[in-house]
């Protein structure tokens, strides 16, 4: 099967276009700057005022932020953080995509594919999206090895093992590999760590940089995941193969940063910057599509159509199944951290 093609046009004007397309160089340096900033004060408000509470607000915030950065990096591999292709790969390389162990030239290459096979059998994505709907009990279980750690645990190993290589390679070629894969982010990692010992809380970067990478960053990317491609109306119209879902105040706060939510505008127009896209989605609205395109009003509500099936179908076979599905999606997860967008 093959998914409709629409053109821009078809959905909005040339003035249009050339509006919503329009790439502004600081508006992108803002929002990477938003990011940090929300990290930095995350932290420096556990390290004022150290109590449980605190924490897990940090790690919530942090942990929403690390999703953030690479929310910005996935605008950097569709060249929006910038006009200019050097100032942006820059910003969404080593403001973005090296801080959280990803790079942006590799995910591009495997990105642009998921836009070319929206929901299709060849889309590189299809494995995050497939398996639901499913019961609320298996959800609960893959809640749970999110917010424990596992699930990023898996996905960092998996990464770690395939920038090390073979083990029969030489050592010689296997740390060669390893600088290729993973140096820059290490580089960036240490000096992090280095900034955080010299203020004297080195603590924060494992329990306030590294648990929230592991923990709260992957409950949110499968929720993101599940909202964006799960359980749509129809795999091969382009206003129904993905969605759109309204976000309020505390869901962008912690879910949904950096207008994600607008996915189905997106995939629409994938060269527009993300902080246009509510201007799209406005202008779609107003349009003869509206009727048509597919929206949510919240998070909440795409959990519930995600988690439809009966608890009486959650049988030990599918049990398998999901777990099989589940290291797939690490795999892919590993290689370009987090598929999707």
């Amino acid at each position: 099967m093959t998914a409709l093609r629409m053109r821009a046009r078809d959905f909005l004007t040339e003035d249009q276009l050339v509006d919503v397309r329009r790439r502004v160089t600081w508006k992108g340096v803002a929002l990477i700057a938003h990011a940090w900033a929300l990290i930095i004060g995350a932290i420096a408000l556990v390290a004022w005022w150290p109590n449980p509470l605190t924490y897990i607000l940090a790690v919530a915030i942090i942990g929403s932020r690390q999703l953030g950065l690479a929310i910005l990096m996935h605008d950097g591999a569709h060249g929006c953080l910038s006009a200019d292709e050097t100032t942006n790969l820059t910003l969404s390389q080593w403001f973005c995509a090296y801080p959280i162990f990803a790079e942006t030239r590799a995910y591009r290459r495997y990105h642009l594919q998921h836009h070319a096979r929206t929901q299709q059998e060849d889309d590189p994505d299809l494995v995050l999206s497939a398996p639901f709907p499913i019961t609320k009990l298996s959800y609960r279980r893959k809640f749970l090895r999110d917010i424990t750690g596992q699930t990023g645990y898996q996905q960092r190993k998996a990464q770690l093992l395939n920038a090390l290589g073979p083990k029969d390679w030489p050592r010689r070629r296997r740390l060669t590999h390893f600088l290729e894969k993973l140096g820059p982010q290490c580089a960036v990692n240490a000096v992090m760590f280095a900034v955080l010992a010299a203020a004297g809380i080195w603590w924060a970067y494992p329990l306030l940089w590294l648990l929230p990478l592991v923990t709260w960053m992957m409950v949110i990317t499968r929720i993101r995941n599940i909202a964006e491609h799960a359980v749509v109306p129809d795999s091969s119209d382009p206003l129904r193969n993905t969605r759109t879902t309204h976000a309020n105040l505390l869901e962008r706060l912690f879910i949904a940063p950096y207008y994600v939510n607008y996915h189905l505008e997106h995939h629409l127009l994938f060269y527009v910057p993300c902080y246009n896209l509510p201007k799209v989605h406005r202008l779609l609205s107003e349009s003869r599509h509206a009727g048509a395109m597919e929206l949510q009003p919240n998070y909440a509500a795409v959990l519930r159509l995600a988690t439809a099936k009966p608890n009486s179908d959650d049988r030990p076979g599918q049990l398998a199944s999901s777990a099989r599905r589940a290291r797939a999606g690490a795999e892919i997860g590993a290689d370009q951290n987090a598929g999707g967008f």
